[in-house]
């Protein structure tokens, strides 16, 4: 057990070099506590929201379903998705987030493992419909829930570890659902691609019972911390948030969408949604498009640029903090990453120039697009987070939708992804000179300007 020495009052938390080192040493223990527990429950819900991607490889066939088909239906998602995101997390703050968090992953794993049963293509918009009402809390609650432990200068490399589950998500998803399609094909009478959602979706439901047992909904309520330790937090994270402006519980909502820039920062986000979500959902295709044909070894290319995705989030993120600079890391590393991925159109079947520009573009498009999340908590203040960071995901989160659902309209017409690739990659140019040009520095503080510690 860490414990703090010669704290007698909250104003010496910060004041001193030993004082830094015990506050260090606590955050340190919250994080060995919390945060894996965290980072695998996200692995799970991104491994949720992308075996779509490979399942196409097969489902379209044995189905029927067209281009035009799978892209709405991987894309209606998120229409659901956006509509239940600001209630899930209200009712997060009223009833808690092991209680939240075990809801939400009960129902969206058995929706998944479900998708294994559908067989029209009516069946298939309903049962993602479905997986959007049930999954919309689970991003934007843990958002939420690490406001709860961490100040804002700590905040960008613990929302870039959570986020590092996409890019992990995708090294080990790739080689995962390779091989449980081709692996598994014929197994009791079933496809590959059925398979490969009841496997992936059911653990969720038993990971959301461990989420409700391991994880505390606050510091006060954690008890591994002891008295000292947990005064320490509130006191670091009283000192971060002081001078915000406090709202009633029905002004927040109210508060987030007459505020200009919870615009501003949802159409950012919405753009870092379509660049992620046309890399997740379209990658195993445009690999495939080169030539490589057998499916596991499809999903063991599409875990390259996933590797490197996982090295931007990790050191971007880790940049980011230690420079104390969000703007030029989110929008210049949009800008980058686009490019990066709107080259690839250009070099044809060339298999290693097209990887390497994968490989640039995940570094950065993941990389950049983890560390935003650190933005809106900062900006918005604590009483309006709640319901500002679900507004912004919730109205950004419709880049889900577009991405896939373009690229796969575009693909039925012209038999090719690359126009509707450009198109998108034009919008996440914008988006990255928005936050560049358009979000003031003063609205992205990187640690308390109050004399709060920061490292």
């Amino acid at each position: 057990m860490i414990r703090a020495r010669s704290l007698p009052a909250a104003a010496a938390l910060v004041g001193g070099s030993t004082d830094q080192i015990v506050e260090d040493a606590v955050f340190r223990k919250i994080s060995w506590r919390i945060m894996p527990i965290v980072l695998i429950a996200y692995v799970f819900a991104f491994l949720d929201r992308i075996n779509i991607g490979y399942a196409q490889l097969q489902m379209k066939q044995d189905l029927a379903f067209s281009d035009a088909v799978y892209g709405l239906g991987a894309g209606i998602f998120f229409v659901t998705y956006l509509l239940f995101e600001v209630p899930s997390n209200l009712l997060l703050e009223r009833i808690g987030a092991r209680l939240s968090f075990l809801r939400i992953m009960v129902l969206w794993g058995l929706t998944s493992a479900a998708t294994a049963f559908v067989s029209e293509p009516w069946q298939f918009y309903g049962i993602r419909l479905l997986l959007g009402i049930f999954e919309a809390g689970f991003f934007p609650g843990i958002i939420l829930y690490l406001t709860y432990w961490y100040p804002s200068q700590r905040r960008g490399r613990v929302t870039g570890l959570f986020l590092f589950g996409m890019p992990i998500t995708g090294v080990l998803g790739g080689p995962l659902s390779g091989t449980i399609m081709s692996g598994m094909e014929g197994l009791g009478g079933m496809h590959g691609w059925q398979w490969l959602f009841l496997v992936e979706g059911l653990p969720t439901v038993l990971l959301g019972f461990v989420l409700y047992r391991m994880l505390p909904d606050k510091p006060a309520r954690a008890p591994w911390l002891d008295d000292t330790e947990k005064r320490l937090v509130q006191s670091v994270l009283d000192a971060d948030h002081r001078g915000d402006a406090k709202s009633g519980h029905h002004g927040k909502l109210a508060a987030a969408l007459a505020d200009p820039k919870t615009y501003m920062l949802a159409f950012i986000y919405f753009c870092c949604a379509c660049a992620v979500y046309t890399l997740t959902f379209w990658l195993p295709t445009m690999i495939k498009g080169l030539g490589i044909a057998p499916i596991a070894t499809i999903g063991w290319y599409t875990a390259v640029p996933y590797v490197f995705g996982a090295l931007g989030v990790l050191v971007i993120s880790r940049s980011s903090d230690r420079l104390k600079e969000r703007r030029w890391h989110v929008g210049g590393s949009l800008v980058v990453g686009a490019v990066a991925l709107a080259s690839t159109s250009f070099l044809g079947f060339a298999v290693v120039p097209v990887m390497a520009l994968l490989c640039v573009a995940s570094f950065f498009i993941f990389g950049g697009g983890s560390l935003f999340w650190s933005i809106p908590p900062t900006y918005l203040g604590r009483d309006a987070a709640a319901a500002g960071i679900a507004v912004i995901s919730s109205l950004g989160i419709l880049g889900g939708f577009v991405s896939p659902t373009l690229i796969g309209w575009i693909k039925g017409v012209t038999g090719s992804i690359q126009i509707g690739l450009l198109g998108l990659i034009a919008l996440v140019i914008c988006g990255g000179l928005t936050i560049l040009l358009g979000l003031p520095k003063s609205a992205v503080r990187v640690g308390s300007d109050d004399g709060a510690s920061a490292h």
